[in-house]
């Protein structure tokens, strides 16, 4: 029972702690989930009126209201968390591999960590495969980007020869793909690859390289964009 009672205080720590970073990120987070929230209990207390169901009925609805306001509130909040959660990492050396710390659909592999990272600039190169084929992921500065990402496509097209390499460009220069949209972008590839294939796929290129460590001041565990 004492465990039971932590484990759920520890629960409602982590909600409480993401509440706050999600407001101090995002201004009208507090007001949509206020709204979220209210609105629900306000309906099941101006259905109970209009419904003239007697006590027990107005506990019903209440309790309904209530229990559906603090759901819808928690959809909210984790929808607006996780919008905050990218904004506060688009432009910072290493955001890619937070995103690609969570569990992603469709069966994709890889690391969170970069497979090519430029030192000077912390441009970096990630990769993953899944149902599309393998994606590589450029990250930073275009031009570096481009340099880095051309080089491990043939490390890549030699070491998987006829598995379609597609190329994702979360750059500086506005032109690539927003952070936010990452993990959309790859859920709307064209599945190519059945689930044995890309485990043959995977293993063969992860002998090519060894993982490189995570640039400096990204801890993909304590910031990770939510699974959709």
């Amino acid at each position: 029972m004492a465990k039971q009672t932590s484990k759920n205080q520890g629960r409602f720590a982590q909600i409480v702690d993401v509440f706050r970073r999600t407001i101090a990120i995002d201004k009208t987070a507090l007001w949509l989930i206020i709204a979220g929230v209210t609105l629900p209990i306000v309906a099941s207390v101006i259905i109970a009126a209009l419904s003239s169901s007697g006590v027990f009925g107005w506990i019903l609805w209440v309790i309904l209201g209530l229990t559906s306001g603090l759901l819808v509130g928690m959809i909210i909040l984790g929808r607006r968390a996780e919008k905050a959660a990218y904004r506060s990492l688009e432009g910072r050396a290493g955001a890619v591999s937070a995103v690609l710390a969570a569990p992603l659909k469709r069966n994709f592999r890889g690391t969170a960590e970069p497979i090519s990272v430029n030192p000077r600039s912390m441009t970096a190169v990630y990769r993953i495969v899944g149902a599309p084929g393998i994606v590589l992921i450029g990250e930073g500065n275009r031009t570096e980007a481009q340099q880095l990402l051309e080089a491990e496509r043939k490390r890549a097209s030699k070491a998987a020869a006829n598995v379609p390499i597609h190329a994702i460009w979360v750059t500086n220069d506005g032109k690539g793909t927003p952070l936010p949209q990452v993990v959309k972008t790859l859920n709307k590839m064209k599945r190519q690859l059945s689930r044995n294939e890309i485990k043959a796929v995977h293993s063969r290129l992860s002998s090519l390289t060894s993982a490189l460590p995570i640039p400096k001041g990204i801890d993909p565990r304590k910031m990770r964009a939510a699974r959709r």
